[in-house]
């Protein structure tokens, strides 16, 4: 597996580069974002750790870019920001997960392995499975959803998110089951990360006019589908 670190602290960068070799991952590393962006752009990498502040082109700028350019390389954050609204920009850019500097080592290393664990192989003449709720569907394996004639690209968090709500249609989904469904290692990011998610995910497939399909339940979770009341 191949990992692109880009980060202007030569400190942390340097550090955490060998701790991944370590780990028997085959690492690139760059410290500011031009160099960083034309490695993404140009290299074959199974995973990308983007500071969000550098020199030269943001960790942002390049997640922006990449996305534009239909790059679907899974993107995680490492940034002092940590507001809700910096969250959901962050995951708005296409970002599949998001690290509070300063962090533990072992979380970092764990949502390595939860994020290349979950990349979507691309194997020509693989059959692809589609879920379909109300006038919505879903195609996970290329993390694009259908609506109305609209095409939605979605993140790989996104789209976990929107298939775990789909196959588990009308039933009361806690924080703790998204939660634990996501992030599947013990290590955790705080609750939330997932309001700002599925924030974000509204965003997308609910345009004005269109049914609401994602209910929020007070204080418990979350509930998809056509609502009875």
């Amino acid at each position: 597996m191949r990992i692109l670190v880009v980060d202007d602290e030569i400190e942390l960068t340097d550090p955490l580069s060998r701790i991944l070799s370590r780990e028997g991952y085959s690492v690139d590393a760059a410290y500011d974002g031009t160099s960083g962006g034309q490695l993404a752009q140009t290299s074959n990498y199974d995973l990308l750790i983007l500071d969000w502040m550098l020199p030269g082109k943001t960790g942002l700028e390049i997640c922006q870019e990449l996305r534009r350019r239909g790059i679907t390389t899974p993107v995680l954050f490492l940034t002092a920001k940590d507001t809700l609204d910096d969250r959901v920009e962050g995951l708005d850019a296409g970002a599949d997960d998001y690290l509070v500097k300063p962090f533990e080592l072992r979380e970092l290393l764990a949502r390595v392995r939860a994020l290349l664990r979950r990349s979507v192989s691309q194997i020509p003449g693989t059959l692809t499975v589609r879920l379909t709720v109300a006038d919505l569907e879903l195609d996970p394996e290329n993390q694009v959803a259908y609506r109305q004639g609209r095409v939605i690209e979605l993140s790989q968090k996104e789209s976990q998110l929107l298939q775990y709500f789909m196959e588990n249609t009308g039933k009361l989904l806690t924080h703790t089951q998204i939660m634990q469904y996501l992030w599947q290692d013990n290590e955790q990011p705080s609750s939330n990360v997932i309001a700002a998610l599925v924030r974000l995910l509204r965003r997308k497939i609910e345009l004005t006019g269109e049914t609401q399909l994602i209910h929020s339940v007070y204080g418990k979770g979350y509930r998809f589908g056509i609502s009875n009341e």
